[in-house]
């Protein structure tokens, strides 16, 4: 992009920002009673219901109940953009027929909205919410493929009597649905849905299974039996009969490709520049203090520097560090952006205190266990953000995952190559041979890892990538589970997950190479049921709003198709995104090793945090489900506590799922 092109393209964002509209950002939930008993909405739970989620919209509240008391659908609104009696939801079409509650922003509404107006559409309001009753008007179902943007949305149509739920394209917002005799029930968060005094709290085994190993259930399982969670790019249609369909209306593999040379690094860099400018100056769009969680790597600083840009004042801008860990802190590089792009700085400093402070709400907001240790200081920052006024944050998730920016991946792409790849040409009773006998020899002298998970792999035709967090091997499952646990799930394995994913890839996307398909699986399960959901549910607990420009789903349809070596070229990770960025930040910030979002839980289970989390997990009335095996629990923590063996992460998903039951099963059944 030339200079003046530039500063043109950059005045038409700045109208666009200063344009703003009426924002949709909260919490939903409903309920759909369709059977032939004539059940009524009862509506002092769908009140109980909405008011689970005041946390994600404290400024404003609503129900609506269908004229023969058969649907309720309620709102909680936090005000981003004018708030006003107009954008009230649910919010209905001039006669009443459709009515929504929708949670989100659209951020191509205002184009959409100036086609409808040609074609006769009439509003009351600047809100996106009225675009999508408009919208889904003139398109019906499928006027979800129209939608740049995050959401979770109900739409009820009474003409038809049909419910749609939907949730966007990538799985930026959560919408989770319970399906009891009779009856639908759906809301932002799980919470939400427990509310209600037909639904029981009972563990779900197979999700169980799966978190361990991905630390997040993947969709649509959760923890609590009979509810689940809709998938990205997902629509739930409920008909008058009560019968239910599920589609997939979008994926980035079916887009058509662009007319661009992707192996071009010129033109893919100049592309994906053009791209990212565009989807923060889209997600720039609000009437409340704007700003970006800054860690001073490409990613946060890419956000800086493009939103600056487009800026007239200063951006807010809010890091956090670790009082007793220097080395996990990142502020020496934040405060060089901060200092470069004169943006008004924000930093908070947490402790294992914090930590231990925080866990009964962490076990509140995320209703099923999220075992992400980044959700501790990403709420202190969160917090940070709210008590300075600021509302609306861009964050960096879905840069690394598309661009190749982890070391796992480098070292899982290298090893398929160099290791998986030739020994899966090999004949299988000659990898199973191979196998057992590494097995043997790793029993023999105690060792086992990731070479043997390779071998098993192989000689099994499994998957080779599971993801950028696994956290439990099947090897590992199966010490820890209790005998009773083994034979209750029998047969369950999280390649099953894996597989569903990769198949769908190859395909797809026929000339796929092994990293396309990586970064495929990672948007569809760890992205989307970990990281997303991290991030909405801890920003929302402050009722802050977190925008994600990186995950356009331009850009991400964009991105994966983008040979990997385009991405990691000469070994460098995120080579295209340097390569885009070079000239707009500083070399030195453009090539800074990574270093990652984390927190030191590894030494606070050494020191602090060991009492604590080991009676947490001793001491849990999970013990009575009869699932693990607590003795070896044990020699964890202390083999850990002793500095033998790392086991951090597996004792952090242990503490996460035995408070959580303890909260969410044994105390609230009791």
């Amino acid at each position: 992009m030339d200079k003046e092109c530039a500063g043109d393209y950059i005045a038409r964002r700045k109208s666009l920002i200063r344009f703003g509209m009426e924002s949709s950002v909260c919490g939903i939930c409903g309920i759909v009673e369709f059977g032939p008993d004539e059940r009524r909405v009862d509506e002092r739970i769908l009140v109980r219901m909405r008011d689970t989620l005041t946390h994600r919209g404290p400024d404003d509240a609503g129900i609506y109940i269908s004229p023969d008391g058969r649907v309720g659908l309620g709102h909680r609104r936090l005000s981003i953009i004018d708030l006003s009696p107009a954008g009230r939801q649910p919010m209905s079409n001039e006669d009443g027929s459709v009515w929504i509650s929708f949670n989100g922003e659209i951020y191509n509404h205002r184009e959409l909205r100036a086609g409808l107006e040609k074609k006769g559409h009439v509003y009351r309001s600047r809100t996106d919410t009225e675009t999508l009753i408009h919208l889904y008007e003139e398109e019906g179902p499928d006027f979800l493929r129209s939608l740049v943007g995050m959401f979770a949305l109900a739409i009820w149509d009474e003409r038809r009597r049909e419910l749609i739920l939907a949730r966007d394209h990538i799985g930026i917002k959560p919408l989770y649905y319970a399906v009891l005799p009779g009856t639908l029930l759906f809301g932002s968060e799980i919470k939400a849905i427990l509310a209600h005094p037909r639904v029981s709290r009972r563990v779900d085994r197979a999700a169980l299974y799966h978190y361990l190993t991905f630390i997040a259930a993947p969709a649509p399982r959760t923890l609590f039996q009979g509810i689940r969670k809709l998938p990205p790019a997902t629509r739930l249609i409920v008909d008058r009969r009560g019968a239910i369909t599920t589609e997939i209306y979008w994926d980035p593999l079916l887009a058509p490709p662009e007319e661009a040379r992707y192996d071009d690094a010129e033109l893919c860099a100049a592309r994906l520049r053009s791209l990212l400018e565009q989807s923060i100056a889209q997600q720039m769009m609000s009437d409340v203090p704007f700003g970006v969680f800054l860690s001073g790597g490409l990613d946060s600083s890419t956000n800086v520097a493009l939103m600056a840009r487009l800026l007239d004042r200063p951006v807010r801008t809010f890091s956090v560090g670790f009082k007793d860990h220097p080395s996990y802190n990142e502020f020496e590089h934040a405060r060089k952006v901060a200092t470069l792009f004169k943006t008004e700085h924000h930093e908070v400093e947490i402790g294992v205190k914090d930590l231990l402070d925080f866990m009964p709400e962490l076990v509140f907001h995320q209703d099923e266990p999220i075992a992400d240790w980044v959700c501790v200081p990403l709420h202190y920052v969160a917090k940070l953000a709210r008590e300075s006024g600021t509302i609306v944050i861009q964050v960096g998730e879905g840069s690394d995952e598309q661009f190749f920016g982890y070391e796992t991946y480098l070292r899982a792409y290298r090893d398929h190559a160099r290791c998986f790849a030739p020994i899966r040409r090999l004949p299988r009773p000659v990898r199973r041979m191979a196998y057992g006998a590494a097995r043997g020899l790793a029993f023999l002298l105690g060792r086992g890892g990731d070479r043997l998970e390779l071998l098993r792999k192989a000689a099994g035709d499994e998957v080779f990538f599971w993801g950028g967090a696994i956290a439990w091997t099947e090897r590992e499952k199966r010490r820890l589970l209790s005998g009773s646990a083994r034979a209750s799930i029998n047969g369950l394995t999280s390649h099953d997950v894996v597989q569903e994913l990769d198949g769908r890839a190859r395909r797809m996307l026929s000339d796929a190479d092994f990293g396309q398909r990586m970064i495929y699986l990672e948007l569809k399960n760890r992205l989307a049921e970990l990281l997303l959901m991290r991030v909405d549910k801890i920003t929302m607990a402050s009722s802050v709003e977190a925008r994600v420009p990186f995950l356009d789903h331009a850009i991400v349809e964009f991105a994966l198709r983008i040979p990997t070596d385009l991405k990691i070229r000469g070994g460098q990770s995120k080579f295209l995104l340097k390569k885009a960025m070079t000239g707009i930040l500083p070399d030195e910030i453009i090539h800074r090793p990574k270093q990652g979002f984390g927190a030191p839980v590894s030494e606070w289970l050494r020191g602090d945090l060991y009492r604590p989390a080991i009676a947490g997990v001793m001491e849990s009335r999970l013990r009575d489900e009869d699932l693990l095996d607590y003795e070896h629990v044990r020699g964890l923590f202390r083999a850990h506590r002793d500095g033998k063996r790392d086991h951090s992460w597996h004792l952090w998903t242990l503490y996460n799922l035995s408070r959580w039951y303890d909260d969410w099963i044994a105390r609230r059944a009791a």
